[in-house]
């Protein structure tokens, strides 16, 4: 494919998955754009979703597919319409043609139900076509749905990721809610990473979300990234909050983790957390860098606490 493209990590990367999947969705997509000799941009590969991976990219590259998916289903779509249009417009004239042929000869029982004929199989096309459109479209509502919803979650643990987190902050503070919000840490993560492996300690944080999505039940648990969650407290002031957060922090630290391989304990696993109640018309960054500033403190303080303003 001669595309004469720039010879840099994007492009390369963007030919290798056309050349692994010659018959994929991707593959598809560029065809129908190259269609009749136009040669690809820059813009079109970005367009398809398609920069370097990154390592461990497995769901970069399932929102690449789905974006190839989605946009070849919307020139099916596209094509399908322009179709039911030129239908319509053949119909239209046809039918004409004939009712001015019967005023001319005077009109009689056949021409009469060859035309009625013409017309039941002309809608009978028509609904078909409206059937398949609108099992494209559902089916496009539904792969947008789930990009959406990709875009949201962090891939390891399920949680709502740093984006959702912020914007939910933005949706309850601009409806005036009461908000406190909990930057937590887990303690001592590296050493870990370090003994066990990263494949442990994966599990150690998803053990984690899990531990405070049950114990937070009613707020908002995320992953706000590496080793680190955020909780969005809504409806409670400081001391509830608080209270709830020491509840999670100790269920947490009670728990006797073990290597699933062999049994033999992981050892106790802590967090330690900062806790802010946002005031009327603060920005996330605000709140979000005086609650990470107090797990900061409560990291240097000894850990396994919770630091509150």
């Amino acid at each position: 494919m001669d595309q004469r493209l720039d010879p840099d990590p994007a492009n390369y990367a963007f030919a290798y998955q056309l050349l692994a999947n010659p018959d994929g969705p991707l593959a598809r997509a560029v065809h129908a754009l190259t269609d009749g000799g136009v040669r690809l941009t820059r813009r079109d590969i970005e367009s398809l979703g398609c920069d370097a991976p990154a390592p461990g990219a497995a769901t970069i590259e399932k929102a690449q597919g789905l974006v190839a998916q989605t946009q070849m289903q919307v020139e099916g779509f596209q094509d399908m319409v322009t179709a039911m249009r030129a239908e319509t417009k053949d119909f239209g004239r046809d039918l004409a043609a004939s009712a001015q042929a019967m005023r001319s000869s005077g009109g009689d029982g056949l021409e009469i139900s060859r035309l009625t004929a013409t017309m039941l199989e002309r809608v009978r096309t028509a609904e078909e076509r409206l059937e398949s459109a609108n099992r494209e479209a559902s089916e496009l509502r539904t792969k947008l749905e789930e990009a959406r919803d990709n875009a949201r979650k962090d891939p390891l643990t399920g949680l709502p990721n740093r984006r959702a987190f912020e914007e939910a902050y933005a949706a309850q503070a601009g409806a005036g809610a009461r908000i406190c919000m909990a930057v937590c840490d887990v303690d001592h993560f590296k050493s870990v990473n370090d003994r066990f492996g990263h494949v442990v300690g994966d599990r150690v944080l998803k053990a984690l979300g899990e531990a405070l999505s049950d114990t937070c039940k009613g707020h908002l648990v995320a992953r706000y990234g590496g080793e680190e969650f955020v909780v969005l407290f809504t409806g409670l002031d400081l001391k509830g909050a608080r209270e709830v957060l020491d509840r999670a922090r100790l269920a947490v630290s009670a728990k006797r983790y073990r290597l699933r391989e062999t049994d033999a304990p992981l050892g106790e696993i802590t967090f330690s957390a900062g806790l802010s109640p946002a005031q009327q018309g603060e920005v996330f960054g605000t709140v979000f860098h005086r609650a990470d500033q107090l797990c900061y403190a409560a990291k240097n303080g000894g850990r396994n606490c919770v630091r509150v303003d």
